[in-house]
């Protein structure tokens, strides 16, 4: 499945010509022949509105701004590149399960990207083996309730969205469904075998929104990162959070929501702290995101929530969240 978006621009084609050779990094992971399998979860905003075209704030418009960072993104056509070694499957929205080769336009929908895009490039460029992206992701869930796993609290065993713990178990299925039917979702897959390398976080909007889900989003988090390792059979898997940083650095200091917001995310940073969770030092990473928030006024959005539809926003997440899931595969602290 390969979506495509022109975009018209002479000048452009002659500034990417020049820009895009030597920007992908030499592969740092050698080959051992196995699939190499990444999950990212998350709600909304790991689904992804990053907007492609437009202006401004778009793709269009940031590409043809400044090609000297985004030029290698856009083939000689003027086409978004297609990833031949990056695969990557959707299957959160029932009935609408998406797959192909990695590309913009696994977002929200066909016009936006989400972090799985940034991400996608970085470990695609240091991963000499193919990767295939996981993606479990749904709006409008919560850690505290949604994404909530069983260390946490005991419930029935789910069995609908909306049940607690759903979301969770959904992950589990998706991952079980997938990697138990390569072939079908990896259509090159040879039965070489597969590793899961890492697991990428980006989630919070409605957590943060309540007092109560905050203050218990820090211990809830830890104990997703337990369960998550015992049921996905990997001890050390590698696991990054990119906090939940809508409205940046600059949330005024009368906003009466100012100090729950900083303190989630506060919260989700911490489990990356090796003097607070000595047993998670090594392998998990805290990606700082307020450093990418833009103004209104350099995006094609009011949605404060959705990081206001800005594509460089989603673009950075995932690429810095990829850097960090590569540190922490390294061996790095993280």
């Amino acid at each position: 499945m390969k979506q495509r978006h022109v975009f018209h621009s002479l000048v452009l084609l002659v500034l990417l010509a020049v820009s895009r050779d030597g920007l992908a990094q030499a592969p740092t992971h050698p080959a051992n022949g196995q699939l190499k399998i990444f999950i990212l979860s998350g709600q909304s905003n790991m689904v992804g509105f990053g907007q492609l075209q437009g202006s401004p704030g778009t793709m269009e418009t940031y590409v043809s701004s400044n090609p000297e960072a985004y030029g290698h993104l856009i083939d000689n056509d003027g086409n978004p590149v297609v990833r031949d070694d990056v695969w990557i499957v959707d299957i959160s929205r029932e009935g609408q399960e998406r797959m192909g080769w990695l590309t913009t336009g696994y977002g929200a929908d066909s016009g936006h990207i989400g972090p799985e895009y940034g991400f996608g490039f970085v470990v695609g460029d240091v991963f000499e083996d193919p990767v295939l992206i996981i993606k479990s992701a749904w709006g409008g869930r919560s850690l505290a309730h949604n994404f909530l796993s069983p260390s946490s609290a005991e419930y029935p065993t789910p069995e609908q969205d909306g049940d607690r713990g759903f979301q969770y178990a959904e992950i589990l299925r998706h991952v079980q469904q997938i990697t138990g039917n390569l072939e079908e979702y990896f259509p090159s897959y040879d039965g070489q075998g597969y590793e899961i390398v890492g697991f990428g976080w980006h989630q919070g909007w409605n957590d943060r929104i309540n007092a109560q889900a905050v203050d218990a989003y820090e211990a809830n988090l830890v104990n997703l990162i337990k369960d998550l390792r015992k049921d996905l059979g990997v001890e050390k898997l590698p696991f990054v959070v990119a906090n939940t940083g809508m409205g940046g650095w600059d949330i005024p200091p009368q906003a009466a929501y100012k100090a729950r917001v900083e303190k989630l995310m506060d919260a989700q940073l911490a489990v990356a702290d090796p003097q607070k969770y000595p047993a998670l030092a090594g392998t998990v990473a805290g990606v700082e995101t307020r450093d990418f928030q833009r103004a209104p006024e350099e995006s094609p959005s009011g949605q404060g929530f959705h990081w206001l539809r800005n594509w460089e926003t989603y673009y950075l997440i995932g690429k810095s969240m990829g850097e960090a899931m590569v540190d922490l595969a390294s061996g790095g602290a993280g």
